[in-house]
């Protein structure tokens, strides 16, 4: 059983760390459109070749995860970026995080949860379909 827990919390955490990767390319292409003036520019180029290899390697793990987990589940996390983009927004470009902000987090949160807790009552526990 604990073998079957610890799968499901690595499952869970390669999901997680998918969806992070998926919010970086958001900050990618913010810092690429600081040099649309120039899109030949290195800066350009580098920021928005970024944005590509994040979202391929996030590709090849959310596939990864989607054989493994429920698409209900692995679908209702995915709003997370969204908490990920606040946080990044603060964090890289000083903007102001709003109580808006935090309570439009706090409802992705319960959904998430309710989805979650949703999914493991009608299965009882069970990851796979």
């Amino acid at each position: 059983m604990s073998d079957y827990i610890n799968e499901k919390k690595s499952l869970f955490l390669l999901l997680h760390i998918s969806l992070l990767f998926s919010s970086l390319s958001g900050v990618c292409s913010k810092l690429a459109s600081g040099y649309t003036d120039n899109i030949f520019s290195i800066q350009f180029v580098f920021w928005f070749g970024l944005v590509f290899v994040i979202m391929f390697g996030y590709a090849i793990i959310w596939q990864q995860v989607l054989k493994r987990m429920p698409l209900t589940v692995a679908y209702a996390n995915k709003p997370v970026t969204l908490i990920w983009g606040i946080i990044w927004g603060r964090l890289i470009f000083g903007e102001k995080i709003t109580w808006n902000m935090l309570a439009g987090a706090a409802v992705i949160f319960l959904g998430i949860y309710l989805v979650i807790s949703r999914k493991s009552e009608n299965e009882g526990g069970e990851m796979h379909e």
